[in-house]
Protein backbone atom coordinates (compact mmCIF):
# COMPACT_ATOMS: atom_id res chain seq x y z
CA UNK A 1 0.00 0.00 0.00
CA UNK A 2 3.20 2.47 0.92
CA UNK A 3 4.82 1.84 -2.45
CA UNK A 4 0.72 2.73 -3.97
CA UNK A 5 0.58 5.97 -1.98
CA UNK A 6 3.72 6.95 -3.04
CA UNK A 7 4.12 5.52 -6.73
CA UNK A 8 0.85 7.99 -6.82
CA UNK A 9 1.25 10.88 -4.64
CA UNK A 10 4.94 11.44 -5.33
CA UNK A 11 5.00 12.38 -8.81
CA UNK A 12 2.49 15.10 -7.53
CA UNK A 13 5.44 16.36 -5.69
CA UNK A 14 7.93 16.26 -9.12
CA UNK A 15 5.33 18.71 -10.98
CA UNK A 16 4.78 21.07 -7.95
CA UNK A 17 8.42 20.94 -7.15
CA UNK A 18 9.88 23.43 -10.07
CA UNK A 19 7.54 26.45 -10.33
CA UNK A 20 8.78 29.62 -9.72
CA UNK A 21 7.79 32.96 -9.59
CA UNK A 22 6.68 35.21 -12.66
CA UNK A 23 6.46 38.76 -13.45
CA UNK A 24 2.92 39.89 -15.21
CA UNK A 25 2.93 40.79 -18.86
CA UNK A 26 1.07 40.89 -21.56
CA UNK A 27 -2.59 39.06 -20.96
CA UNK A 28 -1.61 36.29 -22.91
CA UNK A 29 2.31 36.12 -21.47
CA UNK A 30 1.78 35.79 -17.73
CA UNK A 31 1.16 31.90 -17.77
CA UNK A 32 4.49 31.44 -20.01
CA UNK A 33 6.56 33.36 -17.25
CA UNK A 34 5.23 31.31 -15.01
CA UNK A 35 6.76 28.44 -16.48
CA UNK A 36 9.55 29.65 -17.44
CA UNK A 37 10.66 29.76 -13.51
CA UNK A 38 10.68 25.76 -13.72
CA UNK A 39 14.30 26.21 -15.81
CA UNK A 40 17.01 25.17 -13.21
CA UNK A 41 17.69 22.75 -10.85
CA UNK A 42 15.40 22.33 -7.26
CA UNK A 43 15.52 19.97 -4.42
CA UNK A 44 14.09 19.79 -1.26
CA UNK A 45 12.27 17.59 1.54
CA UNK A 46 8.54 16.77 1.48
CA UNK A 47 5.79 14.79 4.02
CA UNK A 48 3.07 12.75 4.13
CA UNK A 49 1.20 14.67 6.93
CA UNK A 50 -2.06 13.07 6.64
CA UNK A 51 -3.21 9.18 6.11
CA UNK A 52 -1.79 5.59 7.30
CA UNK A 53 1.63 6.35 5.84
CA UNK A 54 2.12 9.85 7.96
CA UNK A 55 4.89 11.37 8.85
CA UNK A 56 7.20 9.67 5.89
CA UNK A 57 9.84 11.73 4.65
CA UNK A 58 11.29 12.08 1.49
CA UNK A 59 13.86 14.39 -0.57
CA UNK A 60 13.55 15.42 -4.49
CA UNK A 61 15.74 16.74 -6.97
CA UNK A 62 14.45 17.78 -10.37
CA UNK A 63 15.71 20.17 -13.87
CA UNK A 64 12.95 21.62 -14.82
CA UNK A 65 12.27 22.95 -18.71
CA UNK A 66 9.55 24.38 -20.84
CA UNK A 67 8.95 23.17 -24.08
CA UNK A 68 9.97 25.47 -27.11
CA UNK A 69 6.49 27.32 -28.83
CA UNK A 70 4.11 25.85 -26.06
CA UNK A 71 2.99 27.14 -22.33
CA UNK A 72 4.13 24.42 -20.20
CA UNK A 73 7.07 22.31 -18.41
CA UNK A 74 8.46 19.51 -18.38
CA UNK A 75 10.49 17.80 -15.35
CA UNK A 76 13.22 15.10 -14.48
CA UNK A 77 14.36 13.78 -11.51
CA UNK A 78 13.86 11.31 -8.74
CA UNK A 79 12.59 11.66 -5.27
CA UNK A 80 13.77 9.42 -2.33
CA UNK A 81 12.52 7.70 0.47
CA UNK A 82 14.47 6.34 2.58
CA UNK A 83 16.85 3.89 0.79
CA UNK A 84 14.73 3.43 -1.83
CA UNK A 85 14.88 6.18 -5.22
CA UNK A 86 12.51 6.46 -7.73
CA UNK A 87 12.69 8.60 -11.02
CA UNK A 88 9.91 10.80 -11.50
CA UNK A 89 8.93 12.34 -14.61
CA UNK A 90 6.17 14.64 -15.37
CA UNK A 91 4.93 17.06 -18.51
CA UNK A 92 1.74 19.70 -17.99
CA UNK A 93 0.54 21.88 -21.36
CA UNK A 94 -2.00 24.49 -22.14
CA UNK A 95 -4.32 22.59 -23.84
CA UNK A 96 -7.34 24.98 -25.34
CA UNK A 97 -8.11 27.20 -22.29
CA UNK A 98 -7.18 24.30 -19.57
CA UNK A 99 -3.85 22.21 -18.98
CA UNK A 100 -3.34 18.95 -19.67
CA UNK A 101 -0.63 16.34 -18.89
CA UNK A 102 0.60 13.57 -16.94
CA UNK A 103 3.24 12.35 -14.59
CA UNK A 104 4.56 8.55 -14.78
CA UNK A 105 3.15 8.06 -17.98
CA UNK A 106 -0.82 9.02 -16.93
CA UNK A 107 -3.16 7.08 -15.37
CA UNK A 108 -2.92 4.35 -17.82
CA UNK A 109 -0.12 3.62 -16.58
CA UNK A 110 1.39 3.82 -12.77
CA UNK A 111 1.05 7.97 -12.47
CA UNK A 112 -1.64 10.44 -12.33
CA UNK A 113 -3.09 12.22 -14.98
CA UNK A 114 -4.11 16.37 -14.93
CA UNK A 115 -6.96 17.16 -16.26
CA UNK A 116 -6.95 20.83 -15.30
CA UNK A 117 -6.04 23.26 -13.69
CA UNK A 118 -4.90 26.98 -13.75
CA UNK A 119 -2.14 29.75 -13.14
CA UNK A 120 -4.04 31.28 -10.72
CA UNK A 121 -1.52 34.63 -9.79
CA UNK A 122 2.28 35.29 -10.45
CA UNK A 123 2.48 33.29 -6.94
CA UNK A 124 0.27 30.67 -7.36
CA UNK A 125 -0.96 27.64 -9.36
CA UNK A 126 -3.58 24.66 -8.71
CA UNK A 127 -3.91 21.99 -11.04
CA UNK A 128 -6.72 19.09 -10.81
CA UNK A 129 -5.56 15.33 -10.71
CA UNK A 130 -6.67 12.45 -11.48
CA UNK A 131 -6.41 8.62 -11.45
CA UNK A 132 -9.46 5.95 -11.11
CA UNK A 133 -11.22 6.92 -7.86
CA UNK A 134 -8.35 9.48 -7.00
CA UNK A 135 -9.54 13.26 -7.30
CA UNK A 136 -7.57 15.66 -6.05
CA UNK A 137 -5.46 19.40 -6.56
CA UNK A 138 -2.13 20.23 -6.56
CA UNK A 139 -1.39 23.53 -5.11
CA UNK A 140 1.72 25.39 -5.00
CA UNK A 141 2.63 28.80 -3.62
CA UNK A 142 5.88 30.72 -4.21
CA UNK A 143 6.81 33.16 -1.41
CA UNK A 144 10.24 34.28 -2.55
CA UNK A 145 12.46 33.51 -6.28
CA UNK A 146 14.13 30.56 -5.12
CA UNK A 147 12.00 28.87 -2.76
CA UNK A 148 8.37 26.87 -3.29
CA UNK A 149 5.40 25.41 -0.89
CA UNK A 150 3.64 22.70 -2.42
CA UNK A 151 0.48 20.56 -1.10
CA UNK A 152 -1.36 18.06 -2.24
CA UNK A 153 -4.51 17.41 -1.21
CA UNK A 154 -7.37 14.40 -2.01
CA UNK A 155 -11.08 14.46 -1.93
CA UNK A 156 -12.06 12.15 0.72
CA UNK A 157 -16.19 12.44 1.62
CA UNK A 158 -16.54 15.86 -0.13
CA UNK A 159 -13.34 17.35 1.24
CA UNK A 160 -10.14 18.12 -0.11
CA UNK A 161 -7.81 16.66 2.76
CA UNK A 162 -3.89 17.52 2.82
CA UNK A 163 -1.96 14.34 2.49
CA UNK A 164 1.38 15.80 1.21
CA UNK A 165 3.90 19.38 1.77
CA UNK A 166 6.62 19.40 0.60
CA UNK A 167 9.44 22.52 0.65
CA UNK A 168 12.02 23.54 -2.28
CA UNK A 169 14.40 25.67 -2.95
CA UNK A 170 16.60 26.80 -6.24
CA UNK A 171 20.04 25.13 -6.25
CA UNK A 172 21.10 26.68 -9.49
CA UNK A 173 22.81 30.27 -9.76
CA UNK A 174 20.57 31.31 -12.17
CA UNK A 175 18.38 33.85 -10.67
CA UNK A 176 14.91 34.00 -11.94
CA UNK A 177 14.19 35.95 -15.00
CA UNK A 178 17.71 36.17 -16.73
CA UNK A 179 17.63 32.80 -18.21
CA UNK A 180 17.85 32.79 -21.69
CA UNK A 181 16.64 29.90 -24.23
CA UNK A 182 19.87 28.07 -26.34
Amino acid sequence: MKSVILSCVLPLVALAAPLGLAGKASAAEPDKQFFRTVEGKWVGPGEIVAGKYKGTKFTCSFDGSTPDNKTGMSLDGDCRVGVFTQKMSATVERNGRDYKGNFMGGAAGSGLDIIGGNVVDPRKVVFTINRNQLRGVMQARIPDDNSMTVTIAVRVDQQLVPVIGMSLKRVDAVEVGSIAKN
